[in-house]
């Protein structure tokens, strides 16, 4: 089992920058890809960044550029830095995990955090 608690969340002026936490314990090692994804009210739930065992990263369209997701393994924590940020980006962010591989090949996550809200103000 994996537990995912998330933090860091908070308002922000449009240009500002925030960065979300996102800190796993549990069977850590079984963790394949660590996901972020983000909800707004009335809007799909939509994968911006996702992180792999060996590092490979992978980014949405609509946050290239301005957002980075790492991983620190010695404190079993993956970050995601929101820079840039626009109203836009305005949502409840959640960070997953997944441990199967054929939920990883399927692109899906068996793990998921509470959330952590983020709102930037024009």
């Amino acid at each position: 089992q994996v537990q995912l608690v998330e933090s860091g969340g908070g308002l922000v002026q449009a240009g500002g920058s925030l960065r979300l936490s996102c800190a796993a314990s549990g069977s850590i090692f079984s963790i394949l890809r660590t996901g972020w994804y983000r909800q707004a009210p009335g809007n799909q739930r939509e994968l911006v960044a996702t992180i792999t065992s060996g590092g490979s990263t992978d980014y949405a369209d609509s946050v290239k550029g301005r957002f980075t997701i790492s991983r620190d393994n010695a404190k079993n924590t993956v970050y995601l830095h929101l820079n840039n940020l626009k109203p836009e980006d305005t949502a409840v962010y959640y960070c997953a995990a997944v441990t199967n591989l054929r939920l990883l090949l399927r692109g899906e996550y068996d793990y998921w955090g509470q959330g952590t809200q983020v709102t930037v103000s024009t």
